[in-house]
């Protein structure tokens, strides 16, 4: 069993990944390796000192400082049959790798995988967290809303067959973010099956500031559309309301200087309708001052997508990319 982990500038939260994949419930043996990516902090010397201290962790370069450059070097330094994909920000739960195992047993799946379960620790985070959750952040998506068991289009992390991974190509190095949902369509197209198990959860710490969200959806948006560019046939209306929502935006200032002003300013006024009326349900439900700030994240999460999104679209190199091999 292998456990693979990006690592960049992840001091703050690496020790506490790498610990919930050492104290697994599970039987057989478990590695850890570690990619690290050329932190700026004080990533590299923590885990150093982890693999010092643990014989099962390893330690490999990942000289491009990418996520999937990272994960593709973790995984050609791996030996196990299963390969479990860990994120520096997540914590494993006890149960989850021999859960998972079960599950790739019993459905024959190439990958399964569950919920994002994030958690924050200063109030900005807690109100990512709440944003997340909220249908009006999750876009959707199964291990964001803690949907039913079943096929899916894409999973939260991941645990693989070997094969599966193998068979498919690997990660494509080309994509900074969005790399998983491509992955997990070539593992499909492959004649892999993508299964969602919600009670794999894992425990997710989400950006910290406003600044660090932006770049994060910001990036989302735009290495969606590049997905979307290749794989066109995975397009799903959800993936284009932040888009759209962009597209309105734009279109009520144009009709603010005529005289169907006041019929642009409908989508601004509805929208923000939405976000308030999500806030106050947050603040509702989670009895927390920080959810607040929901209204200040969900339009951080919707824009910074939405512009990411077309920012793809002009004159971006993005095309230019090249595919790895399947």
């Amino acid at each position: 069993m292998s456990v693979i982990i990006p690592v960049w500038n992840s001091a703050a939260t690496i020790e506490r990944a790498v610990a919930s994949a050492l104290t697994q419930d599970y039987l057989g043996e478990i590695e850890v390796i570690l990619a690290e990516g050329g932190s700026s902090d004080e990533s590299r010397a923590v885990i150093e000192r982890i693999a010092a201290a643990e014989a099962y962790v390893r330690v490999v370069d990942n000289p491009a400082g990418i996520t999937p450059a990272g994960l593709n070097a973790a995984i050609l330094a791996s030996t196990g049959e299963v390969i479990v994909r860990c994120d520096a920000h997540s914590q494993l739960p006890a149960d989850y790798i021999a859960t998972a195992v079960e599950r790739l047993d019993a459905t024959g799946a190439g990958v399964v995988g569950g919920v994002q379960d994030a958690h924050g620790e200063i109030p900005f985070e807690r109100a990512v967290a709440y944003a997340m959750a909220n249908p009006m952040g999750s876009g959707g998506a199964a291990y964001r809303r803690h949907g039913e068991a079943g096929p899916v289009e894409t999973v939260y992390l991941g645990v693989f067959r070997r094969e599966a991974l193998v068979d498919s190509g690997l990660y494509d190095e080309t994509l900074l973010r969005n790399q998983d949902y491509e992955l997990n369509h070539r593992i499909a197209v492959a004649g892999y099956g993508v299964f969602f198990a919600p009670e794999l959860t894992v425990r997710y710490r989400p950006r910290s500031s406003v600044g660090a969200l932006w770049r994060q959806y910001f990036d989302y948006g735009r290495f969606k559309r590049l997905v979307l560019r290749r794989l066109p046939d995975s397009l799903r209306l959800r993936q284009l309301v932040a888009p759209l929502l962009i597209v309105g935006l734009m279109a009520s200032l144009v009709l603010a200087a005529t005289p169907l002003r006041a019929f642009g300013a409908l989508i601004p006024l509805v929208y923000v309708a939405g976000v308030l009326a999500a806030t106050l349900f947050e603040l509702a439900m989670r009895r927390d001052a920080a959810a607040s700030l929901v209204a200040v994240v969900l339009p951080t999460m919707h824009l910074a997508w939405g512009l990411g999104f077309w920012r793809s679209g002009t004159g971006s190199p993005d095309p230019e990319i090249p595919r790895l091999p399947p």
